[in-house]
C-alpha cells in the first residue's frame, strides 16, 4: 500500500498544508484504531482515507479524514490531496469525482487537466482542482468568555459556524491577524468548554495587498492540530462571511497567512462552496504493516 504527502492548496512543495493520502483497496474499512494509528504516525494535520465503492453505490470514493488524535467531520485541504493524488494515479474519469462522507453526505470535486511543470520544477502541479462542500454561515453570538484572553486581542464580533463546530473570529485588520500569539492551552480549553472544533480569526485584506480579498488563520489544538497552515473547511464559513461582507456574488480569494501560506479561492452557490486550489505531491512511500 502507497502512502502520498501533498501540500494542498499551494504550487510549491513545502508551502500550504500538508496532507497524508492512503487510497484502500476495495473491501471492508480497516479497524478504526489502525486508521487512527496511521494519521499519528504520519503526524501531519490531517490524513485522508479512501475506499473505493463498487458500481452503484451513488459514489465513486468513501472518504474519511483523521488528526493525529480524533477523526474529523469534515477536512478540505486532505480531500484535495486525494483528488490530486487520484489524478496522479490515472483513476479519475474525467468528469466530477464523488466522494461519500460519513458526517458531511456527500461531496463532489473536479479536476483542470494536467498542465505540466511547476515553476519550481516540480512535476506535482497538475492543475488546479475545486471541491463542492456544505457551506457553513455564521450565526453572530456574544464573545466567548475567555475568547478575548486566549488570542491577546477582542474579536470585534464573533459567529458559530453550525455543523462545521468552529468560532468566528473577527478581527479589526490583516495586521492584527498576523502578529496573533495564541494562548493555545486557552484555546483548547475553550474549545472544549464551547463545544468547538477550533477558531478562526479573519479580517480584510489589507487595502494595500493585492490577489486577495481576506486573511484568516485556524487554531484547534484541542483536535491536535496547535495551528492549521491552510484549512479548506473553515472556508466554508469565511465565504459565506465575506461574500456577505464585501458584497460580493462571485469568486473571493482568502489567503491564510499560517507560517506555511496558501490561497483558496471560494464561490458561494446556494447552500454550498466551490472551494479551489492546487496541490503538490512531496512524497510517496510503500507503507509496510
Amino acid at each position: 500500500m502507497r502512502i502520498h504527502v501533498v501540500d494542498a492548496f499551494t504550487s510549491r512543495p513545502f508551502t500550504g498544508n500538508p496532507a497524508g493520502v492512503c487510497l484502500l483497496p476495495a473491501g471492508p474499512w480497516p479497524d478504526d484504531a489502525w486508521l487512527g494509528h496511521l494519521a499519528a504516525e504520519l503526524n501531519h494535520p490531517e490524513t485522508a482515507f479512501a475506499l473505493p465503492l463498487p458500481a452503484g453505490a451513488g459514489a465513486d470514493w468513501e472518504i474519511r479524514w483523521f488528526t493525529p488524535r480524533v477523526e474529523a467531520n469534515l477536512c478540505g485541504h486532505a480531500t484535495l490531496a486525494t483528488v490530486h493524488t487520484l489524478r496522479r494515479e490515472g483513476l479519475l474519469t474525467g468528469g466530477p469525482v464523488r466522494f461519500l462522507s460519513r458526517f458531511s453526505g456527500p461531496l463532489t470535486a473536479w479536476a483542470e487537466a494536467a498542465e505540466g511543470a511547476g515553476e519550481d520544477g516540480s512535476a506535482g502541479d497538475d492543475g488546479e482542482i475545486t471541491l463542492d462542500f456544505p457551506a457553513a454561515p455564521g450565526t453572530e453570538v456574544p464573545v466567548p468568555a475567555g475568547l478575548a484572553d486566549a488570542l491577546g486581542v477582542r474579536p470585534e464580533a464573533t459567529f458559530r459556524t453550525g455543523a462545521l463546530g468552529d468560532l468566528l473570529a473577527v478581527l479589526a485588520d490583516e495586521a492584527a491577524v498576523r502578529s496573533l500569539r495564541p494562548d493555545l492551552a486557552a484555546i483548547a480549553a475553550l474549545s472544549v468548554r464551547e463545544e468547538a472544533r477550533g477558531v478562526i480569526v479573519t479580517a480584510a485584506a489589507d487595502p494595500a495587498a493585492s490577489g486577495y480579498d481576506f486573511v484568516s488563520r485556524f487554531f484547534a489544538p484541542a483536535r491536535g492540530i496547535p495551528e492549521d497552515p491552510v484549512t479548506g473547511s473553515a472556508h466554508t464559513a469565511l465565504a459565506p462571511y465575506w461574500a456577505a461582507r464585501l458584497g460580493r456574488a462571485g469568486s473571493l480569494t482568502g489567503l491564510q497567512v499560517s507560517g506555511r501560506p496558501g490561497q483558496v479561492k471560494v464561490a458561494l452557490h446556494g447552500d454550498r462552496v466551490h472551494l479551489t486550489g492546487r496541490a503538490v505531491t512531496v512524497l510517496e512511500a510503500t507503507l509496510l504493516v
